[in-house]
């Protein structure tokens, strides 16, 4: 933990031969931290013996094809006790090493341009952001989640230490929230593209921004406090560890040349840099600063005396720094003025606060000062100058703003040649991504853009990457679709509350005698003691469908409806009676029913186009036909399924009626009675879950009942196969839909879920770890009423231990 003394510097390593663009402490070595370049490399660096206060470089690692934007360390666990670095690239890879190699031991592959941000958490878990404006969510080498919801690049992402919570900032100026995958809340304010983000604890986190300011704010979306003292953009924050309220100790570098040292809400300390572009920072575990820059050194600066650099190389570094030219244009000078100025004597007066400067002209040259209180001196940082490196260029103007160039690109041969804005302290690579992006080119052209710009700019390549109710269903026929005793009887089946549903071959063999199977039903458990050894509730990898019907009631209230239709919509008498023999085949009521036409599917098929006031006994209809083999494999096949899956998303829709929702929820479960039905939901799955996740917000328990059925026949479909994104889909919509469902019912069927989804499967396991699952759960394992629910729920974190 820092305490008020100044920091001052403790070595400067020339460990890259580009910009330094990431840092991170590592666990082991001890002290040690590892560095990323433009350079394409990251390295390990350890410090040296006491009496040497310097860092020598243990390992390098290299394995992208373009410049290293980033780096994290992914914490230790059994298989790589020292834990592993992740590096993202500009090759739009994510490259994972251990620390006694080279090379990654893998690859992630994904994201669709540069990553630039990475973020670990718990159990292995790992975040991206990237340029393609998408974070996504890495463990045990797959994509788990995209989180897709920015409108531009995601410049900076991190994960929070509880509840699975993840934080994304963005080039849209905003920064998200995501649980589960989704997006809980948007919090607005910056002025312009968020940069940086630092976790402060589980409730607070710190942002930065290019609009030169630092936010505070609260997961609940309060900003509480926003701190100024920057004069450009900034790139990174770093919190230190353990310092919490009033007492919290935060630092942050910029594009303006800076290091700043925060304390109780103000700047303590500035630290200038000789270079331009301070990228990132780091806080070791003695508390000393590590800063990478533009100049592709390393800096360390310490507050512990014996650690500090020797009196010469102190001077040294301050000679450097006051060598350094200054570009008025990186905006944190003002305007200049030279008769205005001042001369040298201004610098007999002290300043008032650290990191104040003070210009002043001797003859034609201005110098800049900065003053620092722990020396009470003011400190020459840099000669002012008309540009960056001392070069000069007549500004060009270019939709109202200067511009140091404004190139014209051809690249359709005749076409009209495209204007591409650029100052020095660009950098170009970012410039030719977004000249590229705003003219709508293919990202093939990138390089060949970028190394255009560096060519006809001599090489001044030096500054910042800057991115721009009631029942709905009661009436005359006392029709109530779905309508069904709240508890089931004694053994009746505790998906469907109807007793002669058995949904598998038999009993579950793994059940001992005396224990009933809460699927199948009958009996009591025979002991409290095989009640808490036995799972008999998942893996569940039959599918639950809704049985229940009255056809006599569903044709009287389908005809009483007609009655009432509009001219255009009335069915004739001869489709109302084909729709009725379809419906009691498909019931199986009476054996002696002819299996259903093609016909008579037809019209079922027609007749769910019904006005949404009306639909919904055609709906139930639907809902029964598609457990028949013929009907399902008709509606559901390849040619006519997406259509089904389109008309049955649509009456999904959150603004629909909730008798349509409910009942194509329900048709939705009950396809997956057969082949082609269970084909086509898996093909349409992303979509298919999105939309149903949407509606636990509606307040309707038979809504809910139907939606956590149908997640648990997907989580039952996907119990064998090893589609993680999918079982990933499953955890997010059954953690979210949980956060508000009441209905018990409803919430035993999303425990079964999750229990389907993560038995016997590790990964899918550490991400439900990772998502919070067993603290959002465990209020449910001491539910007695119905006992299901408890016993499930204690079966679940179990598996979650």
């Amino acid at each position: 933990m820092a305490s008020s003394n100044s920091y001052k510097l403790r070595c400067s390593i020339p460990g890259h031969e580009m910009d330094v663009r990431g840092l991170a402490a590592t666990v082991f070595p001890e002290g040690a931290f590892v560095s990323v370049s433009r350079d394409r490399t990251g390295r390990v660096w350890v410090p040296n013996s006491s009496s040497d206060k310097g860092f020598t470089e243990m390992h390098c690692m290299s394995g992208h094809s373009n410049f290293v934007s980033c780096v994290c360390i992914i914490a230790p666990s059994e298989t790589y006790p020292r834990g592993l670095v992740a590096t993202g690239g500009n090759d739009n890879n994510i490259c994972v090493f251990s620390l006694d190699r080279p090379q990654p031991i893998f690859t992630l592959k994904g994201h669709k341009n540069t990553v630039c941000t990475l973020s670990s958490g718990k159990f292995g878990t790992l975040l991206s952001g990237s340029w393609d404006t998408t974070a996504k969510v890495w463990l045990n080498e797959k994509c788990m989640m995209t989180l897709q919801g920015h409108t531009a690049a995601v410049w900076a992402v991190a994960i929070l230490p509880e509840q699975g919570l993840m934080l994304s900032g963005s080039a849209d100026k905003t920064i998200k929230l995501w649980k589960a995958g989704r997006c809980e809340k948007t919090f607005t304010g910056h002025e312009d593209c968020v940069r940086g983000l630092a976790v402060i604890s589980n409730t607070e986190f710190f942002s930065c921004s290019n609009d030169a300011s630092i936010r505070k704010w609260l997961v609940t979306g309060e900003c509480v406090q926003v701190y100024y003292s920057h004069t450009n953009y900034i790139y990174s924050l770093a919190v230190f560890p353990n310092s919490q309220g009033l007492l919290i100790i935060f630092i942050s570098t910029g594009e303006d040349r800076s290091l700043r040292i925060w304390r109780q809400g103000e700047c303590s300390q500035t630290i200038r840099l000789p270079a331009q572009s301070v990228w990132c920072c780091c806080i070791l575990p003695n508390g000393d600063i590590v800063v990478g820059a533009s100049d592709g050194i390393i800096r360390v600066f310490t507050e512990a005396e014996d650690r500090m650099a020797s009196a010469e190389d102190l001077q040294a570094f301050e000679d450097e720094l006051s060598k350094a030219t200054i570009d008025p244009k990186t905006g944190d000078l003002g305007d200049i003025k030279l008769e205005d100025l001042p001369g040298r004597e201004h610098l007999n007066e002290p300043g008032n606060r650290d990191g104040q400067t003070r210009l002043i002209k001797d003859g034609q040259k201005v110098e800049a000062y900065q003053w620092s209180v722990s020396d009470g001196r003011w400190m020459k940082i840099g000669d002012v100058v008309g540009g960056s490196n001392q070069q000069t260029s007549k500004s060009v103007m270019y939709e109202g703003k200067e511009y140091d160039y404004v190139f014209s690109i051809d690249v359709n041969e005749g076409g009209p040649s495209m204007k591409l804005p650029y100052n020095v302290t660009d950098d170009p690579w970012l410039t030719a991504h977004n000249f590229l992006q705003k003219n709508d080119l293919s990202p093939m052209f990138l390089d060949q853009v970028a190394n255009f710009i560096i060519e006809n700019t001599k090489g001044h390549v030096v500054g910042p990457a800057q991115p721009a109710g009631g029942d709905p269903f009661t009436g005359g026929a006392r029709y109530i679709p779905g309508s069904s005793s709240d508890t089931a009887g004694l053994g009746a089946d505790p998906f469907t509350g109807a007793g002669r549903y058995i949904p598998g071959s038999g009993p579950n063999p793994g059940a001992p005698v005396g224990v009933a199977d809460p699927f199948t039903g009958g009996g009591a458990y025979s002991s409290s003691a095989l009640r808490q050894t036995t799972n008999i509730y998942f893996p569940k990898t039959d599918g639950v469908t809704f049985e229940q019907a009255n056809s006599s009631q569903i044709i009287a209230k389908l005809k009483e409806l007609n009655g009432g239709a509009p001219q255009e919509h009335k069915l004739s008498e001869e489709v109302l009676e084909s729709l009725e023999r379809l419906l009691l085949s498909v019931c199986g009521l009476n054996s002696s029913e002819p299996a259903p036409t093609i016909q008579q599917i037809n019209l079922l098929w027609k007749a769910s186009h019904w006005p949404e006031d009306i639909v919904f006994p055609v709906l139930d209809i639907m809902r029964l036909a598609v457990r028949h083999p013929q009907v399902n494999e008709s509606l559901c096949g390849e040619a006519e399924g997406v259509q089904l899956c389109n008309h049955l998303l649509n009456l999904m829709r959150p603004e629909g009626r909730p008798a349509n929702q409910m009942l194509a929820l329900r048709t939705l479960c009950n396809c997956f009675s057969g082949r082609h039905g269970r084909a086509l939901l898996m093909a349409q799955r992303e979509t298919v879950l999105s939309r149903a996740a949407d509606l636990a917000t509606v307040c309707n328990k038979n809504i809910h009942i139907a939606l956590a059925t149908l997640v648990l026949n997907y989580a039952g479909c996907l119990h064998h196969q090893p589609d993680l994104e999918a079982k990933a889909q499953c955890l997010s919509v059954a953690s979210r839909a949980l956060e508000t469902v009441q209905d018990k019912e409803a919430v035993f069927r999303l425990l079964v879920a999750l229990g389907t989804t993560v038995a016997s499967d590790q990964t899918a396991q550490d991400l439900a770890r990772s998502l919070g699952v067993s603290s959002q759960i465990s209020k449910y394992s001491s539910v007695s009423d119905p006992s299901k629910v408890g016993e499930c729920c204690q079966l679940l974190l179990k598996e979650l231990q």
